[in-house]
């Protein structure tokens, strides 16, 4: 008898992990630190609170370029919401290259440089760019983009998270 209480809270344990993991689907967005373009440091940890797009993005990327003024309009159209975007220019990307792009396009959002490799490394080793994240207010990961996102969709979904508690 002891075995098949024993046999039932496990099952019952596992049922509600299952359930609270498929519940959310989200997972926690990696621990990373990212070095802005003014020397500055934000940490995955800065971006709970609001809703975040963290964009992997590099100035040879002609899809990243071509899909910059509409991640520009987008964070324009939230940000008073508490929307944020963060964009990070990829390793291979020379730093002059990436400060003359934010400079002249008047990037209005933060702009980092992953120098070593190792934030891409971290948030599911990006490679292909643009590789785009939305994470939610409690900093979990909704949705990941590869190649420019549908913003009528992607739009959609920040107003669905910024609506949340």
């Amino acid at each position: 008898m002891k075995k098949y209480i024993a046999a039932a809270a496990v099952a019952l344990a596992l049922a509600v992990g299952v359930g609270v993991y498929l519940g959310s689907g989200n997972t926690a967005a990696p621990a990373s630190t990212f070095v802005l373009l003014d020397g500055s440091q934000k940490s995955t940890a800065d971006l709970k609170g609001k809703v975040t797009l963290v964009n992997f993005w590099a100035t040879s990327c002609v899809t990243c370029v071509g899909e910059m003024p509409k991640v520009i309009a987008t964070y324009d159209k939230y940000k008073s919401q508490g929307y944020d975007t963060l964009a990070v220019a990829m390793s291979y990307d020379p730093p002059s290259y990436v400060v003359n792009f934010a400079e002249t396009r008047k990037l209005p959002f933060k702009v980092a440089i992953d120098n070593t490799g190792s934030v891409a490394q971290a948030w599911g080793d990006v490679k292909l760019t643009p590789t785009t994240y939305l994470v939610n207010k409690r900093g979990e990961i909704v949705k990941r983009y590869v190649g420019e996102p549908d913003f009528a969709e992607l739009h959609k979904l920040i107003e669905k998270l910024l609506a949340e508690a």
